[in-house]
């Protein structure tokens, strides 16, 4: 059954709703938020590029299939045009408390305006070690 496809009106609310359905483990709602073109990509941390939707989605399949992702995008750095959006963030991993390590993941996801609303054409992330760094929380847009 496919799953319904949201028309966002910003790239925010679009990454907003890709880290919500990662969260909630939802493979149908995290696919919705790509672009239908088969041209797009996805590097998880350590791992290969992926290009297109059946790559990425049995790599997301795979990563579900192991427990919830509890990841939460802080400190938004974004570029913007009127039909590309390309955001640079931290993904903070929370993580049980008796596994706590000193890590996070920095991401880069891409967005294009499209005909349905923002997609993500890209998400490329990788594990930098150490603390996590104290830059403000407000983000940047560029224009």
């Amino acid at each position: 059954m496919a799953h319904k496809k949201h028309l966002h009106s910003t790239a925010e609310q679009a990454e907003t709703a890709f880290y919500d359905a990662m969260a909630r483990s939802d493979l149908d709602a995290l696919m919705a938020m790509w672009a239908e073109d088969e041209e797009i990509v996805c590097i998880h941390p350590g791992a290969p590029r992926l290009v297109g939707h059946d790559a990425i989605r049995q790599s997301w399949a795979a990563i579900f299939e192991r427990g919830n992702v509890h990841i939460r995008p802080v400190q938004l750095h974004a570029s913007h045009s009127l039909t590309t959006a390309v955001h640079s963030i931290i993904e903070e991993v929370l993580r049980p408390q008796h596994e706590r390590q000193d890590m996070h993941i920095l991401a880069t996801n891409v967005f294009i305006k499209t005909v349905q609303g923002w997609r993500i054409v890209s998400h490329h992330a990788s594990i930098a070690a150490g603390e996590l760094p104290s830059e403000p929380l407000h983000p940047t847009l560029l224009h």
